[in-house]
């Protein structure tokens, strides 16, 4: 079986919207024979983006799995999104991959939005290989992509192709390992590959971007540095090799080039795919917690220990262990769950353990994805990517496993929504209607929150951009069969505490027989962006005995999360639990929980609550004639330059900018430039509404600042 687990690879795509992620993965599934045909993304036909709304707005919205066969190796693949507003399905992907492509536009270059799906594969240590596509437009420039790799991947790429040519002169590349050229045959779409010498006007270019090559690949391997300095020729199986150790560990990249669309270096990407990148026994066995240290952490807060977690080897003997990564609503089967099985086997109509949850779970099928297709299958095996069907309690980042051997893998981070609409249906009949649909929609979707206003009772429902929120409408009107009305975005704010502040909250009820008392003394303070609520206590046993502290915190953060201005949740505040008192006979959980929450409210309130908004990365791409006028628009929106750069005639430049201030940007920036600019914006973080501007929220949110 491990054999076997050598030859598989689970891989994800991503990029920035546009880059061309879903004109790659076609060609990968027509050059490996899965489809017999290329589905074109601005045709609508694109095997991978079956949603309706992708093939109307022509993007990918929802990560798509399929399975395919090259040089007797199993590809998994999962084709994300590009846009900001979708990142969660590049996060729950990245979560469950051994290794990804990268996908760069050759004139482009980095672009934000692959910036973001860098760092999110950063931060799960996912190997990961670059394409460099786009070859043919005009404006392409290897090298450009290549520099700013470097400078804003923070990465070391290593060119492994040159280009034979570049835009419109672009015919194929020249392979630096086998130094040979490659050009590829349009009658055949590109399927036949004529290999040849490397022509006569790009061989010295070839020769010093190969020497180039193995400096860079000796600079983190030993033995090819000591043959490279005592000048030895080194065979290109033994280059491969250096490659793949340095891939795997994230200290170099392998970059690729070609066009997608005009069939040219897809092939050779399939090749590196499986030379450079990791099969499942490459990576790290899987660790998870045990869930009795779970439940003994919960009872008794401390920080897991080495001795709380345990291992899964990539192995199909071993107890079964999976991690369900994404829900989805088939209109045929029903809730269908992908997960990823990391060791063990598992057999449809077998029960699995859900120990998150404590509850066992029925499978009743279990199936191979292609996009929107579905093929039954008997097991799934260490290694493997599947849906299930029949499971009820499972939701995103649960771990299904052996009843006889628990593990809880662990759960994924989902980002917080920025922005929200008012949603009402229409009519009596669509009410309880609507409140189902959003109901499935939230768990398939943990990105996408749902809450009723507390004043007016209204619906709210909450996403990461405008776009989001008009897919969310878009399904519930097509899919579910909703008629609703749509308020106007709101955006999510947090608050945070301003200074150093004390609180006391007591809960004194006095009744007949036992009654309730809970006494506390807090103090809070502000902490540097991202660290969110923590919380200590320093109270001696006799003021707060022990067994009331987890009550106290847990008060504390249900008060953080309702806010204690305006009704946001709060961030970035460190609580210290510093005295009290008790009653033997009167005090109990429920009391000092109160009592947590009152104090912290008066605490929050006396150090001068401080509203926080989401502030966006903004690029914008414009002439130069037309500079002066949209970095004027920026500064108008509060919004700061970070930086402008020269962008092959055009002007880069990197913002940042409240969201509050950004609605109806598009719109905008096409008037200020005829029609010429175009722009990208992501979440970067939190920071304080200016003084003025938040008087202005609260006024209108019927709060008070003091």
């Amino acid at each position: 079986m491990t054999e076997s687990l050598k030859h598989m690879r689970n891989i994800g795509i991503m990029a920035h919207i546009d880059a061309g992620k879903t004109t790659v993965t076609e060609r990968i599934l027509y050059y490996t024979g899965r489809t017999h045909k290329i589905g074109e993304v601005h045709d609508g036909a694109a095997t991978m983006d079956w949603m309706v709304q992708e093939q109307e707005r022509g993007i990918t919205i929802t990560a798509a799995a399929t399975t395919c066969f090259w040089n007797d190796h199993r590809i998994n693949i999962i084709d994300t999104p590009g846009h900001v507003d979708f990142t969660i399905e590049v996060e729950r992907s990245l979560r469950v991959l051994d290794g990804a492509i990268g996908v760069f536009c050759a004139v482009a270059a980095v672009q934000p939005q692959s910036e973001t799906v860098w760092r999110q594969a950063n931060r799960y240590g996912v190997p990961r290989i670059a394409f460099v596509n786009k070859m043919d437009r005009v404006g392409a420039d290897f090298d450009h992509v290549l520099t700013k790799m470097r400078e804003r991947l923070k990465c070391q790429p290593v060119a492994l192709q040159l280009p034979m040519g570049q835009a419109e002169t672009f015919v194929g590349q020249i392979d630096l390992l086998k130094m040979k050229a490659y050009r590829y045959d349009s009658e055949s779409l590109g399927a036949s590959i004529l290999e040849e010498e490397i022509p006569e006007e790009f061989l010295s270019d070839a020769t010093a971007a190969r020497e180039r090559m193995v400096e860079a690949i000796a600079d983190g391997d030993d033995d090819i540095a000591t043959r490279f300095l005592e000048g030895e020729a080194i065979a290109t199986e033994d280059l491969r090799a250096a490659i793949r150790r340095g891939c795997l560990a994230l200290t170099l990249v392998p970059v690729l080039l070609g066009s997608a669309f005009k069939n040219k270096g897809v092939q050779p990407l399939l090749d590196a795919v499986v030379d450079y990148l990791p099969s499942p026994v490459d990576v790290k066995p899987v660790r998870g917690l045990k869930p009795a240290s779970v439940k003994a952490v919960e009872a008794v807060p401390r920080p897991f220990e080495d001795g709380d977690y345990e291992t899964r080897p990539a192995d199909a003997s071993a107890p079964f262990a999976a991690l369900a990564f994404k829900i989805m609503n088939d209109p045929y089967v029903g809730t269908l769950t992908y997960f990823r099985v990391y060791s063990g086997t598992f057999s449809a109509g077998s029960v699995a353990n859900n120990p998150g949850k404590d509850k066992r779970e029925r499978v009743t099928r279990l199936l191979q994805m292609h996009a929107n297709k579905r093929e039954d299958v008997e097991s799934a095996s260490a290694g493997e990517i599947v849906a299930a069907v029949g499971l009820r309690y499972t939701t995103t980042g649960d771990t299904l496993c052996d009843e006889k051997a628990p593990i809880i893998l662990e759960r994924m981070v989902f980002p917080e929504p920025v922005i929200s609409i008012v949603i009402e249906p229409r009519t009596k009949a669509d009410q309880e209607k609507l409140a189902q649909s959003l109901q499935r929609l939230a768990v398939e979707d943990p990105s996408f929150r749902v809450s009723a206003d507390a004043e007016t009772g209204q619906t709210l429902i909450s996403g990461m951009g405008e776009l989001h929120l008009e897919i969310i409408v878009d399904r519930l009107m097509r899919e579910f069969k909703v008629d609703a009305a749509i308020g106007k975005p709101q955006v999510a704010y947090r608050e945070t505490v301003g200074a150093v502040a004390q609180g006391e909250g007591k809960f004194i009820r006095q009744m007949v027989g036992k009654g309730q008392y809970g006494h506390v003394w807090l103090e809070v303070a502000p902490t540097p962006r991202g660290s969110g609520i923590t919380f200590s206590n320093t109270a001696k046993e006799e003021a707060v005995p022990a067994i009331y502290v987890a009550a106290v915190e847990k008060g504390v953060r249900e008060s953080a999360d309702n806010g204690a201005l305006i009704g946001y949740p709060m961030l970035d505040v460190s609580v210290k639990l510093f005295d009290g008192s008790f009653d033997l006979a009167d005090s109990s959980e429920q009391a000092f929980r109160i009592a947590g929450s009152l104090a912290f409210r008066e605490a929050a309130r006396r150090s001068v609550v401080q509203l926080l908004e989401p502030v966006f990365d903004v690029e914008v791409t414009v002439p130069e004639e037309h500079l002066g006028d949209v970095i004027g628009d920026i500064n108008r929106r509060r919004g700061h330059v970070v930086d402008i750069e020269e962008n092959f005639g055009l002007k880069a430049i990197r913002a940042q900018v409240p969201l509050s201030e950004m609605f109806g940007y598009a719109t905008s920036v096409r008037s200020l430039t005829q029609g010429r600019a175009s722009y990208a914006m992501q979440f970067h973080h939190y920071e304080p509404v200016p003084r003025t501007v938040q008087e202005v929220i609260v006024a209108k949110a019927g709060g008070s600042l003091s």
